[in-house]
């Protein structure tokens, strides 16, 4: 599908009025406007997220390793190439081992929420944190892959992940990552702090980019990234398109941009 020029400009008019209007409405400073992408994702408690000095992250722990672990792994995929297969059978049961792992630490945190039920034991930020990082890079490791099979024409018949090495790599970095944030040093958590409503809104945008792709019937076309510009483009649109009218239903029943109280 090709997109004439007055949809181009129509695309990229939409989208500038819509940012726009967004980032007057949202709360100011880099990270007033982090805050705001949380607010479309994310309960943002102030109890279950990590403080810079005087204020909750944009996204509580557990999505805060969530985004930034798969903002992670994506960018160490694609930066090796158009590998299109997905990750070796033994790393995918690894990668459903640690979406098994967020899942339980997820019901347990929630249990403790309800009043009259027990946890099975006691929930915390770390372990939030890094369930949250385990499950992110495994959502990478498959995105990755599925971009490359739905754009390019000539991707590579490899896996994205093909070695003990590289997926160990990956998980150091990670791990990293996590302890820059257990830290709670303003100088290490600051920029992860943004780069953890960056990768919302990248995520998001690759995602919908891809479904552009799919619903203009323009899979396997591409050979460069300046070819995918308009599809990228409007799946940022779609992305702060999202944000924005969850960010409008939430702040019209609640009143505020704080988080949720829960314990």
């Amino acid at each position: 599908m090709q997109f004439s020029l007055r949809w181009k400009i129509a695309i990229i008019t939409a989208t500038a009025a819509l940012l726009l209007t967004w980032l007057v409405k949202t709360p100011p400073g880099l990270l007033g406007k982090m805050d705001a992408v949380g607010y479309a994702v994310c309960h943002r408690a102030p109890a279950r997220s990590f403080w810079l000095e005087d204020r909750p992250t944009p996204v509580c722990a557990r999505c805060s390793g969530t985004f930034l672990g798969s903002g992670l792994s994506l960018v160490y995929i694609l930066r090796k190439g158009k590998r299109a297969l997905f990750p070796p059978r033994w790393m995918m049961m690894v990668f459903a081992g640690f979406a098994l792992f967020f899942a339980l630490d997820g019901a347990n945190s929630f249990l403790s929420a309800l009043p009259g039920l027990s946890s099975l034991y006691s929930p915390n930020n770390p372990l939030r944190l890094v369930s949250g990082t385990l499950l992110g890079l495994a959502v990478g490791s498959v995105l990755a892959p599925t971009f490359h099979q739905t754009v390019w024409k000539d991707s590579l018949p490899q896996p994205a992940l093909t070695s003990i090495r590289e997926g160990g790599t990956l998980l150091g970095l990670a791990l990293a990552m996590d302890a820059a944030i257990l830290s709670e040093i303003p100088l290490l958590l600051y920029p992860l702090a943004v780069l953890s409503g960056i990768s919302v809104l990248g995520l998001l945008s690759i995602a919908y980019a891809l479904l552009w792709i799919l619903l203009a019937q323009s899979e396997n076309r591409f050979s460069e990234w300046k070819e995918l510009w308009i599809f990228l483009w409007l799946g940022f649109l779609t992305a702060l398109l999202q944000i924005s009218l969850m960010d409008a239903g939430r702040f019209w029943l609640t009143g505020t941009w704080d988080g949720f109280p829960l314990p």
